[in-house]
């Protein structure tokens, strides 16, 4: 089940990226607005990698909130693509928030097998 979630985590990170610094008509669209938009995207991210790397996740969000930077700052480089500080806050929070819903999914999964036993 790990090797799934992290294939799936790696899918959606890769699917996120190429949506980021790709060519703007290759972005999906969905009707929540950029910002919007941009809180699914990386909550899903954060919650994939929240479920397939449950050890250390301090420093699965330390790594997010840089890999997210990084990836907005590229779009400088990218043509047709606008690095935003407002975009870099959505984003970080966002997966931030996708790695604490892997937790307390964690932590009420954990509860219930104790109250079972």
């Amino acid at each position: 089940m790990t090797m799934l979630l992290r294939l799936i985590a790696w899918g959606l990170a890769a699917a996120v990226t190429l949506a980021t610094l790709g060519p703007p008509r290759y972005r999906p669209h969905a009707d929540l607005g950029q910002s919007g938009e941009h809180a699914l995207a990386f909550i899903l991210v954060g919650l994939a990698f929240g479920l397939a790397y449950r050890r250390n996740r301090l420093l699965t969000a330390t790594v997010a909130v840089i890999v997210t930077g990084a990836m907005e700052a590229l779009q400088f480089l990218a043509p047709g693509r606008h690095a935003r500080l407002s975009d870099f806050i959505v984003d970080a929070l966002a997966a931030c928030a996708g790695l604490a819903m892997a937790a307390t999914l964690d932590w009420l999964i954990s509860r219930y097998r104790t109250q079972a036993s």
